[in-house]
């Protein structure tokens, strides 16, 4: 419970922030266009908290935290008296009324780059994207990747960390193919290009990673069948197991791999399974009967409770992914445009049909999002404010009428007809595009319950 609470906290936390973002974009190219602004809400719904500034707007916080509006004076909705035209949205010039509209999307990309401003002024422990397991026969193996190298690009785009990795790998969805620059093991340094054939790429990203079901995945110091850790109340201790317990045997199964205990819990959910442990240098039979959830696919899988001791990261495998002031700048616009070019490939790969619809996320998923990256720290929440900014700032430029981009879509038409589109019209596609955007809400809602 103080977990959905948390997530539900984030989750408001970030909403809020890159709702007032958006929002004051609007309002602060409106006041600088001479637009009278009404109001200035964060939320919908009923005001918990108003006031009214100098300037004459209303500054509210309202109950529903799911969007927020500014309401600029327009002759289309009120009367408005002649002597007040000269303050009302629809009589000013069109590209004025257009910098208004636009607003706010530039100022969610702005806000992303000033966030990742800061990440990487702050710095924020990282591992070069060294190869670890290669899958035999698999995508990866046949195109060459081998165990040892180091990913250096992918298309071009440089790959410093997993992260970068994991981003390039994804925006290749649907592509026939994947450009890669790696290292070789042998040769430390010397860089050679491998093209990976990707028109038999299947990936779900519900179940796996891009890396895994490409075949390969990250290198992961050595992990021990040692217990580090037995978890209070969990169905290990309940068998008990104890810190240091060398696993040897599980249902008379040699043990020699962490990943062997892993599947042979995960496979028997609620079932008693046997396991022999080395404990002061004598072995000790336990009866283990593993608790049970649900994994993202719905299967039932087990979990004890137990954490192995894992080796420490090679010191020239890890280093701190920090720039200066200036240089940080430059990193933030550049990692700005690559969220933006993989968010706008996505979403063109998901209306041609590329990418399923099942990959939609929702409200949900963003709250988990939120509190996973609050519970990782400033920098992690940071960074996770930025890539939402990014979506929501490409998905308000998507021309349908509700969203921003439908009101840019209807100013373009004005600007080659030089006559506003008949309201009639903008009627009907404020309603078509309403029901578009809350079928696929509904669709991303019930995305995400199926994956609780």
């Amino acid at each position: 419970m103080t977990g959905v609470l948390w997530n539900f906290a984030s989750f408001i936390v970030a909403l809020g922030i890159l709702v007032a973002v958006h929002e004051y974009g609007h309002f602060w190219v409106a006041r600088r266009c001479g637009v009278k602004v009404e109001k200035f809400s964060i939320g919908f719904g009923k005001s918990i908290w108003s006031k009214v500034g100098r300037d004459g707007t209303e500054y509210s916080l309202s109950i529903i935290p799911l969007g927020g509006y500014v309401k600029m004076l327009d002759s289309r909705v009120d009367d408005v008296p002649a002597s007040q035209h000269q303050y009302a949205f629809d009589k000013k010039p069109l590209w004025k009324r257009s910098s208004i509209v636009a607003a706010g999307p530039a100022f969610n990309f702005i806000f992303a780059i000033f966030a990742y401003w800061l990440v990487f002024l702050i710095g924020i422990p990282a591992v070069k994207p060294v190869i670890g397991e290669v899958t035999p026969q698999s995508i990866a193996a046949q195109s060459g990747i081998e165990t040892g190298m180091e990913l250096k690009s992918i298309s071009g785009i440089k790959t410093a960390d997993w992260e970068s990795v994991n981003m390039g790998l994804i925006s290749h969805i649907g592509d026939e193919s994947i450009a890669m620059t790696v290292t070789s093991p042998d040769n430390i340094g010397v860089e050679q290009h491998i093209v990976v054939d990707t028109s038999e790429w299947k990936f779900n990203p519900e179940t796996e990673s891009a890396m895994g079901s490409l075949g390969f995945l990250p290198y992961t110091p050595e992990i021990s069948t040692v217990l580090a850790q037995v978890i209070e109340d969990g169905a290990a201790k309940q068998a008990g197991f104890e810190a240091g317990d060398n696993i040897v045997a599980i249902d008379g199964q040699k043990i020699e791999r962490w990943q062997s205990v892993v599947e042979l819990i995960r496979s028997n959910p609620n079932k008693t399974i046997e396991v022999v442990v080395l404990r002061n240098g004598y072995e000790v039979e336990l009866a283990l009967t593993p608790n049970s959830r649900n994994a993202a696919d719905g299967t039932s899988i087990g979990y004890a409770g137990i954490a192995p001791e894992v080796a420490e990261w090679p010191e020239n495998y890890r280093f701190e992914l920090q720039f200066g002031v200036i240089e940080s700048i430059g990193k933030a616009i550049d990692k700005t445009g690559q969220v933006i070019g993989l968010t706008a490939s996505m979403l063109k790969k998901l209306i041609v049909g590329d990418v399923g619809l099942n990959n939609l996320s929702g409200p949900i998923s963003i709250a988990k999002g939120a509190g996973t990256t609050a519970d990782y720290g400033l920098v992690y929440f940071l960074g996770f404010l930025a890539l939402i900014s990014v979506n929501l700032g490409i998905i308000n430029l998507v021309p349908l009428p509700m969203l921003d981009g439908g009101h840019l879509l209807f100013f373009a038409i004005e600007a080659i007809t030089r006559k506003p589109v008949p309201e009639r019209i903008q009627e009907m596609g404020y309603r078509l595009g309403g029901a578009i955007i809350f079928s696929l809400m509904a669709l991303a809602i019930f995305n995400d319950f199926t994956r609780l």
